[in-house]
């Protein structure tokens, strides 16, 4: 394969890795730290009234969809009654109904609710046609003040979201005009006002409705449930606050319900009365991410590493960090130039270290590796063939390991009993490969390599295990796609080692030295070869 095509894959094996990234961080809002938390809100409507003699129906509107949040979990509690939920025309609501009730019934109905997607205020399929509300029925003066009030607005608005904020913020204004005054008697709360905003804007064929929610923010023990205006101009919603005539969506809303009906209803009961309250945590990140994907798409976690059992997790956390001390061990050894012992080995050492902490597992390998040395050069004495050398060190390093992990424990260091997660055939084969460089080049080239080894491995042992790295690998699997191109490209990599200019540059020197300072520079190749003679 040529170097370009080469390059080209590796860039679309990489770009599909960050790819992968990008989107799991941004959108599924999968957290790049372990320790890192979200907000979670607990919020609480109660329904209290006195029941009447028979049958009571109590319903309430619920969240649906809500821009810029998502609801993870709904509970709802009213002791004795049938729960239905149901869609009726388009809008979620909870229904309560009980045969006999007696005395004051109360009953809640508690969300979870984190951040989803940003707020954006876009035109739905059903906003397509929207509809106009009825104008107002209202008698002299009040029809002559609203009509004249509205030619005013209109003249100092450009289009229809103007308008609207004009008309808002007149009925704000600290001195408001003679028409705004008159019309104002007949308001008497924020929720009155904001449905007469809805039936002014009729008047002028302005298609408008009134929202519920509030902004969630620190914990409240008592929320109020605010309107909010919303006009359309022709191709989306525009939100205006009737208290301040700002328009946009403010990015800690939580939309309520956007239904043209009472938030609740208790049958034939009009003292029934409705608290909310506000209750702010900080959870996991990470759980609040899988639990929100399960809710939004489980068919994201149900394909993924979240789906396995926690002990399949367990384990996956560690396999995951095998090629990155892989990758490790090839810079070391590709560019840096350290010998090791084996390609892998270092590597499976560093598991290893990962239960008995670095130094612990140097001294446990050190000794192992050098009793079982002085075992392997009195076996050559004996002439045994391969295999059988090789199985009577395998059984020695057995047995090593088992004296070892017995004396420490006598001794009180319980370090010593984690030698057995040392792979037996790794040591069995390094002690092998040591001895056999010993005698083929010399004991100053083993224990270099020994030494190498025992670098590389204490090197990967100590990124693979950095929680942070851990926990971004097992999140963000396709980090190892991004790997995997390095690897490619890194595998045409044949110059010179960073070791290597280390050991030429004497020669390089003395070479300098050599020239003479007024020898002519060296001839230049001919640009064309002369054409063979036949």
């Amino acid at each position: 394969m040529k170097k370009t095509q080469l390059y080209l894959l590796a860039t679309l094996i990489a770009f599909v890795g960050l790819a992968a990234i990008a989107y799991k961080w941004q959108v599924l809002k999968f957290p790049l730290t372990p320790d890192e938390e979200a907000e979670v809100w607990t919020v609480q409507a109660r329904i209290e009234y006195q029941p009447k003699r028979g049958n009571n129906k109590v319903t309430l509107l619920l969240p649906q969809n809500p821009p810029g949040f998502t609801v993870l979990d709904e509970r709802f509690l009213g002791k004795n009654y049938s729960l239905l939920e149901e869609t009726v025309e388009g809008v979620r609501q909870a229904q309560w109904t009980i045969r006999r009730a007696v005395g004051k019934q109360t009953l809640y109905y508690r969300a979870t609710i984190v951040r989803g997607d940003a707020a954006k205020e876009t035109k739905k399929k059903s906003d397509a046609s929207p509809q106009i509300a009825t104008p107002p029925a209202l008698e002299e003066p009040f029809d002559t003040a609203a009509k004249t009030l509205l030619d005013q607005v209109r003249e100092g608005s450009a289009d229809i979201g103007t308008f609207a904020q004009e008309l808002v913020r007149r009925f704000n204004a600290k001195n408001p005009g003679q028409e705004v005054e008159l019309l104002s008697e007949k308001l008497s709360d924020p929720e009155a006002r904001a449905q007469f905003f809805v039936q002014l804007l009729a008047i002028r064929n302005i298609p408008a409705r009134v929202v519920h929610g509030f902004e969630l923010g620190e914990t409240k023990a008592s929320e109020t449930m605010l309107p909010w205006l919303q006009v359309h101009n022709g191709i989306e919603w525009l939100t205006i606050d009737p208290r301040t005539a700002a328009q946009g969506w403010p990015s800690d809303l939580f939309l309520w319900s956007g239904a043209n009906k009472p938030i609740y209803a208790v049958e034939e009961n009009d003292k029934a009365t409705i608290t909310y309250s506000i209750s702010r945590n900080l959870a996991d990140a990470m759980a609040v991410a899988e639990r929100r994907l399960e809710v939004q798409n489980a068919n994201v976690v149900n394909y993924s590493l979240l789906s396995l059992p926690l002990q399949a997790q367990d384990i996956y956390r560690v396999l995951l960090m095998v090629p990155i001390g892989a990758f490790m061990m090839l810079i070391l050894r590709n560019l840096i130039g350290v010998k090791t012992f084996g390609t892998f080995m270092p590597v499976l050492v560093a598991l290893a270290f990962r239960e008995t902490r670095l130094v612990a597992g140097i001294v446990l390998f050190v000794t192992v590796v050098g009793a079982g040395l002085l075992v392997r050069f009195y076996l050559e004495r004996l002439r045994l063939l391969l295999v059988p050398r090789l199985t009577a060190v395998l059984i020695l390093v057995v047995l090593l390991m088992a004296a070892v992990s017995v004396l420490s424990h006598r001794l009180g260091i319980e370090v010593g009993l984690s030698i057995a997660l040392f792979p037996m055939v790794i040591l069995a084969m390094t002690i092998e490969r040591i001895s056999i460089a010993w005698e083929e080049r010399g004991p100053g080239k083993a224990m270099k390599e020994a030494v190498g080894t025992l670098v590389v491995a204490s090197l990967a042992y100590i990124v693979m295990s950095w929680d942070w790295l851990e926990h971004f690998v097992f999140v963000f699997p396709e980090v190892l796609l991004v790997l995997f191109a390095a690897t490619l490209v890194l595998g045409r990599y044949s110059g010179y080692r960073l070791n290597e200019l280390f050991r030429f540059r004497n020669l390089a020197r003395e070479s300098e030295k050599n020239v003479p300072p007024d020898a002519p520079p060296p001839a230049q190749p001919p640009s064309e070869a002369p054409a063979s003679q036949g």
